[in-house]
């Protein structure tokens, strides 16, 4: 990797570290805004809900503008709107007669600020790079940042509302001053050649139509696995940070730590994978497929004992296989892209990986465990098959993912 440009990357890398500790450091918290707020398990579970959806509407208009205006234009005022939501969170927890109808106020501003931050790094990272090889490790540490954001997040969560409970949304406008500081100073992104602004906007979605048409085998298939995986991992910790203090009585820091024990595998898979797949399009294809499968037999214990250890050990064996098909889904779906439709493409995933998000919290909220188990087996399954059936590499060459023609 080009030395140059290691301090660009490890800017940018500061992005989904700050968007991911905004977001998953409310999970183990979510048992004391219950109380702290006199709202439901579903309520809380909103918290995180709507934060994705909001996430999930601008996310493609954030990818539009970012191509039409430059990456840097967009990231920091994003960062800015991120740190208001945060600000807006936190007062409401003090002074709001209303307070839990202002935090999700708050969350919302938040997630208008994450639909425009962490979903633009995917084609920075592209624009930065010429050669493929590059970009996918470029990418590895970027979800290897936006993992290890979320080992830490249970921890700090944790550590911070053991201080005062509403600490945790304070402390989003720090981490991204503090990110907005290290994009200024080292995020030197290519120039554009001024084509695109050009164009008016019937016209790029046109192009972009066009785009989804052509590729839209490939691309979907990876739209859907991306879903199913965050679906399945904000699911899942949703359902353990509830487990572990209703069943077994474990609160605060140490719940943090056992959170973070799964987390801790998934963010070193991602840097591994990020680091050993190479330009191989090929291999990514497998490891997606063969991670998924990993994942759907990694449940399969719990459709007979939930013991604590059992739960644990589970989570992580089928964190090591989402770790190692998450980098591969970034690097298929930014080395398949042109630079000039990159960010509005990138950002549709990323949109698609809030989706899962979104929708994991609640609906786990409201269904019973083993039901729950179940549903995340058939959907590791579906997901090995669709990365099968879906992703294909034609022998003419590596570089294009088209879909082969029936």
């Amino acid at each position: 990797m080009e030395s140059k440009k290691k301090l660009d990357l490890l800017a940018l890398s500061s992005i989904p570290l700050v968007m991911t500790l905004g977001n998953s450091m409310l999970i183990p918290v979510l048992p004391q805004l219950e109380k702290e707020l006199d709202i439901s398990g579903f309520q809380s579970s909103l918290i995180i809900t709507v934060y994705s959806i909001i996430a999930i509407l601008c996310i493609p208009v954030a990818g539009f503008l970012s191509d039409r205006f430059g990456r840097k234009k967009i990231l920091i005022p994003s960062l800015i709107i991120a740190g208001i939501g945060g600000l807006i969170c936190g007062f409401a927890s003090i002074y709001g007669s209303n307070a839990y109808l202002f935090v999700i106020v708050g969350r919302v501003v938040q997630g208008i600020g994450a639909a425009g931050a962490f979903p633009v790094v995917i084609p920075t990272v592209g624009d930065l790079y010429e050669d493929d090889d590059q970009i996918t490790k470029g990418l590895g540490l970027i979800e290897t940042s936006n993992t290890f954001g979320k080992v830490l997040s249970p921890i700090l969560g944790a550590l911070f509302a053991a201080w005062i409970w509403f600490i945790p949304f304070f402390s989003i406008p720090v981490f991204s001053i503090l990110s907005i500081v290290l994009i200024m100073i080292f995020v030197k992104v290519p120039k554009k050649n001024g084509e695109e602004a050009k164009q008016t906007i019937k016209e790029f979605f046109h192009e972009v139509k066009v785009v989804l048409i052509k590729e839209k085998r490939w691309i979907f298939g990876i739209f859907i696995i991306g879903i199913i995986s965050m679906f399945i991992l904000f699911g899942f910790l949703y359902y353990l940070s509830t487990r572990l203090e209703q069943a077994f009585s474990i609160v605060g820091v140490m719940k943090g730590l056992y959170l973070a024990i799964p987390l801790l595998f998934l963010c070193l898979t991602s840097y591994i994978t990020g680091k050993l797949i190479g330009k191989s399009k090929g291999k990514m294809k497998w490891v997606i497929v063969l991670g998924s499968l990993m994942s759907s037999v990694a449940f399969i214990p719990l459709l007979f004992t939930e013991g604590k250890w059992v739960v644990v050990s589970t989570f992580s064996i089928a964190s090591i296989g989402m770790g190692a098909a998450l980098p591969c889904l970034d690097a298929l779906i930014t080395e398949g892209i042109e630079k000039e439709h990159r960010g509005t493409i990138t950002s549709i995933y990323s949109s698609m990986r809030f989706t899962g998000v979104a929708l994991g919290p609640p609906i786990v909220a409201l269904i019973e465990p083993m039901t729950t188990f179940i549903l995340f087996i058939i959907l590791s399954i579906l997901s090995s098959l669709v990365g099968m059936l879906f992703i294909k590499i034609p022998a003419s060459g590596p570089q294009s993912l088209s879909a082969k023609k029936a």
